[in-house]
C-alpha cells in the first residue's frame, strides 16, 4: 500500500466550501481526499510530502459546455465578425467535412488545452454525424481516457434540416431512429455511474432550430429510462427566441416544458434570454445553466443573469463553449471572464471566490456530480495547482484573487484521481509540437474542402 501524499502548506487554497485547508490536504493511494489539514496543522497519518508553498491549490476546474471539434475552425475569417445564426450557416458546410482522424486531433487539442488550464472534467456537446462519422463519440471516449481526464460526452443530434425550416444543411442531419439507436448503444457501452466515474454519457439534441420536438421528447424519455442527463442549447440569442415563437408558437422555456425537459436532469448551454417568470420556473425545476461568457461576448449574444438564476435555485457552472466562438479552451481564463462580465452587470462586489465557485462546485452540480468540484474528505483528488511566479503576478498580495485578477492562464500541476496529469506545466508523454503540426494541417484541409 502506498503512503498517502500530503499537498503541504500551499501558498493559497480555495476549497469551494467553508472548510479550513490552510495546511493543505492528504490524498490516498486510491485517489480520494482523506483529510484537510488546517492552518498550522499536521496530517493524522504518516505521509510523503509535496511542498506546495509556491502553489495556489484549487479543486480541478470543470467545463460544462464545449464543442471539441471546433478547435479546427478557430478565428476563421469569414465568421470572425458574425453573430450566431450567420456564424452557424457559414460553418455548417465546413464542419460537414469532418473525418474521424480530424475529430480525434481536434479532441486531443481541446483536452490538452483544458488540462493545461487546470480543468480535470469536461462536458462536450457533439452533434455532427455526417457520413463516416457514426463513431464520433467512440473517438472522444478513447481520447479522454488517453488524456487521463473525466468527461461527460453528450450524444448530440440534428434532425431539422434547411429544407424543413431548420438551420443545418441536410448532410448533417440524421433520422430519429439512427439517433436513438446510437444513443442507447453509447449509454450501454460507456456510461459510468457512482463516485469517480471517468466517462459519462448524456443525450443532447442540439438546439430548437436544428431538431424536431419529437426527438426532444424521445430523448427525454430515453434519459429517464437509463437515468442519464439531458443537454441542449437554449435562450442563447433573440433570434432563437423568435425562431421558437415562429416554429412552435412558444417561448423557449415553454418549449422546454412542452417536450418534457423542464426538470433537474437537464442543463442548458448559455441560458441568456430568460424573463423573471422563466428564471423562477427553471429554479423551481432545478434545471441548470452552463454560463459561457467568452462565447457570449464574441458572438454578441447577450449576458446571462447569473446572480438571479442562482438566487432562484438554478445551478450555474461555466463552459468555454466551442473553440470556434471562444476561440480557446481555457477554464481559468473563463472564470476570469465570468467574473468581469457579471461585475459589469451586477457591480464590483461580485467576489472572486464566487467566480471560482462557478468553475468548480457550481459546474459539478450542473453535471449532476457530488464527488468532484470541491476539496473535502471523501471526494475525488482532482486538483489544479497554479504557480503565481510570472511577471504578471509580481506585486500581487492575495494569491487566490491573483489567479483571476492577474490573469493566470496555465496550471503548473494538475492531478486527476490522485494521479499527476500535468507536471511542471506540461503533459507527460504528449508531443505538443507534433500534435500542433498535424492538427493545423487537418484544420487547413477542412476549411479548404
Amino acid at each position: 500500500m502506498t503512503t498517502p501524499l500530503w499537498i503541504k502548506n500551499p501558498l493559497g487554497i480555495f476549497t469551494a466550501n467553508d472548510l479550513d485547508a490552510g495546511g493543505g490536504l492528504v490524498v490516498s493511494d486510491s485517489g480520494t481526499i482523506i483529510e484537510l489539514v488546517p492552518s498550522g496543522g499536521q496530517p493524522s497519518v504518516p505521509c510523503t510530502v509535496f511542498d506546495a508553498s509556491a502553489h495556489v491549490v484549487l479543486p480541478g476546474l470543470i467545463n460544462t459546455h464545449h464543442h471539441f471539434y471546433q478547435t479546427l475552425t478557430r478565428a476563421w475569417g469569414p465568421v470572425a465578425n458574425a453573430p450566431l445564426f450567420p456564424w452557424l450557416q457559414n460553418l455548417y458546410p465546413v464542419w460537414a467535412r469532418l473525418t474521424p482522424r480530424s475529430l480525434e486531433l481536434a479532441v486531443q487539442v481541446a483536452l490538452a488545452e483544458l488540462l493545461l488550464s487546470g480543468c480535470t472534467t469536461a462536458a462536450d456537446h457533439h452533434y455532427l454525424f455526417p457520413d463516416g462519422m457514426e463513431d464520433a463519440i467512440d473517438v472522444e471516449v478513447a481520447a479522454v481516457r488517453a488524456m487521463g481526464m473525466r468527461a461527460t460526452l453528450t450524444r448530440g443530434s440534428m434532425t431539422l434540416g434547411e429544407d424543413d425550416g431548420g438551420l443545418p444543411p441536410r448532410t448533417t442531419v440524421q433520422s430519429p431512429e439512427a439517433i436513438l439507436a446510437d444513443s442507447e448503444r453509447l449509454i450501454r457501452q460507456y456510461h459510468e455511474t457512482g463516485d469517480g466515474a471517468v466517462v459519462q454519457i448524456a443525450l443532447a439534441p442540439c438546439s430548437p432550430f436544428s431538431v424536431t420536438k419529437e426527438i426532444m421528447a424521445e430523448s427525454a424519455a430515453m434519459a429517464e429510462r437509463f437515468d442519464v442527463r439531458l443537454h441542449t442549447h437554449l435562450a442563447e440569442t433573440i433570434d432563437e427566441e423568435d425562431f421558437c415563437r415562429s416554429m412552435f408558437g412558444l417561448r423557449t422555456v415553454d418549449y422546454l416544458e412542452s417536450v418534457g425537459w423542464l426538470g433537474s436532469r437537464t442543463w442548458l448551454g448559455h441560458g441568456i434570454h430568460f424573463n423573471d417568470d422563466e428564471i423562477a420556473r427553471l429554479g423551481a425545476a432545478g434545471t441548470a445553466v452552463a454560463h459561457c461568457p467568452t462565447s457570449n461576448m464574441r458572438l454578441a449574444s447577450g449576458t446571462a443573469r447569473v446572480l438571479e438564476l442562482e438566487a432562484a435555485g438554478v445551478p450555474v457552472g461555466l463552459g468555454v463553449d466551442g473553440s470556434a466562438s471562444n476561440d480557446a479552451s481555457n477554464m481559468i481564463l473563463e472564470a476570469r471572464q465570468a467574473l468581469y462580465l457579471q461585475r459589469l452587470r451586477y457591480g464590483a462586489s461580485v467576489p472572486v471566490e464566487r467566480a471560482l465557485g462557478w468553475a468548480t462546485r457550481g459546474s459539478a452540480a450542473v453535471l449532476g456530480r457530488s464527488d468532484i468540484g470541491q476539496l473535502a474528505p471523501g471526494l475525488q483528488a482532482d486538483l489544479a495547482l497554479f504557480k503565481p511566479d510570472e511577471l504578471r503576478f509580481s506585486g500581487s498580495h492575495d494569491p487566490v484573487a491573483a489567479l483571476l485578477l492577474c490573469g493566470a492562464d496555465r496550471a503548473d500541476r494538475v492531478m486527476v484521481g490522485g494521479s499527476w496529469r500535468v507536471v511542471d506545466g506540461a503533459i507527460p508523454g504528449l508531443d505538443v509540437a507534433g500534435l500542433i503540426a498535424e492538427h493545423s494541417a487537418a484544420a487547413r484541409k477542412l476549411v479548404a474542402g
